[in-house]
């Protein structure tokens, strides 16, 4: 409650060959040993995150990652793990140690990062080991890199500047709902306590939103469904009404026609991806067949029970729908399937836990696979016969 979720942080992961001191640099530039240092190769096996206060930016969480030329076994695994991290890299630091200038790993690592649209600074570490005249001809050939000495702690605050500096580009003032109401605006959040709702707590979308609201100046009241009735009567004027999509179908007869309706991962799949593409997606359901298979994709962990959205209701809505028992997968978290093609549609959490960047890879990968992806909260709109009502409030679609 008290700090900011890693999705909403920006992800920056640092890069590069195996000893080219990236642990060094990362715990030079947040100021903790987090990373463990050594003159060992491999010594960095498991991505490190960190989060933190970068100032003045805002919240960031850096990812040390490991080498990306170990041949071996484990090595090949380790460098699997860091080429996931790349999916969900807002921000990449490649380090190049001045002793050991390798153009073409620097050159294939690039390629990927345009591939996923991803922004980058190059680092040239370790210039504590090499001549000046040396550094001056490398600084020649990368004019547009920033030259350090972990070790010896040199010009790390201008690589922390002009971080921030690059950081700031591509910022937006990204919002869930200052752009759809307006400043004084009124909106109702209809959160139902169930067997699935954590007990003494709101559950993450339900924060940010209640958060978002404050920010733009929207006044917010939180009811159960089971008085939302009593709520429509007592507050006049009402922009929107914003409920949990597990009881859409009950808050689409309580409301009036006339009042503007969505669901938390509705306004989700808008924030963290493409609203258009969910839409499209949800439309191939009338193509499964009993042959099909659907993959279930949540990005949170958590124990699961009958009333689960994702695991129950959605594939028993599904069936329902269609007449027939489609084949599911389920993943969580990180793990996501890198060969997409087993599938004939995917359908993705409001992905509260995941940054941005890692929505929008997952949805480029789909399209690159041909495969068909939608939401959650899109889906049981969708087959609740309420779509169009609950994406009328949204400008991009009209």
């Amino acid at each position: 409650m008290f700090s900011t979720p890693n999705g909403n942080r920006k992800h920056i992961a640092i890069y590069g060959k195996t000893n080219s001191g990236k642990s060094s640099l990362l715990n030079e530039i947040i100021g903790q040993e987090v990373s463990i240092v050594s003159e060992v190769k491999g010594t960095t096996t498991d991505p490190v995150s960190k989060a933190m206060e970068l100032i003045p930016f805002g919240p960031v969480i850096f990812i040390d990652t490991a080498g990306l030329e170990d041949e071996t076994v484990l090595g090949s695994l380790r460098v699997k793990k860091t080429y996931r991290i790349i999916q969900r890299t807002d921000f990449a630091i490649y380090v190049m140690p001045a002793d050991d200038i390798d153009e073409a790993n620097y050159k294939d690592l690039v390629d990927t990062f345009r591939k996923y649209g991803i922004p980058h600074m190059l680092v040239i570490n370790k210039i504590d080991k090499v001549s000046s005249e040396f550094i001056h001809k490398l600084k020649e050939k990368f004019e547009y890199a920033q030259f350090v000495s972990a070790k010896e702690k040199k010009d790390i605050l201008e690589l922390k500047n002009e971080l921030i500096k690059r950081l700031q580009v591509d910022e937006e003032d990204s919002t869930i709902i200052g752009d759809l109401v307006a400043h004084n605006g009124k909106i109702i959040m209809v959160v139902p306590v169930d067997s699935e709702a954590p007990k003494g707590r709101l559950i993450l979308p339900q924060v940010q939103l209640l958060r978002d609201c404050l920010d733009h100046g929207i006044k917010s009241y939180v009811v159960r469904d089971t008085e939302l009735k009593s709520a429509l009567e007592d507050i006049e004027d009402i922009d929107l009404v914003v409920t949990d999509s597990q009881v859409f179908k009950k808050v689409n007869e309580l409301t009036n026609k006339n009042i503007k309706l969505t669901s938390f991962s509705i306004l989700f799949a808008r924030y963290k991806g493409d609203l258009k593409v969910f839409i499209e997606g949800a439309k191939k359901i009338e193509e499964l067949t009993e042959n099909s298979k659907v993959l279930i994709s949540e990005s949170c962990t958590h124990n699961h029970s009958h009333e689960d959205i994702g695991r129950i209701k959605i594939p028993m809505l599904l069936n329902k729908h269609l007449g027939i028992k489609l084949n599911y997968d389920f993943k969580m978290g990180h793990d996501f399937p890198e060969n997409l093609k087993d599938y004939d549609l995917i359908i993705h959490c409001g992905s509260c836990m995941l940054n941005k960047k890692t929505m929008q890879t997952r949805i480029d990968i789909c399209r690159e696979n041909n495969v068909s992806i939608t939401n959650y909260g899109i889906v049981i709109a969708y087959l609740s016969g309420i779509l169009e009502r609950t994406t009328e409030i949204f400008r991009e679609l009209r």
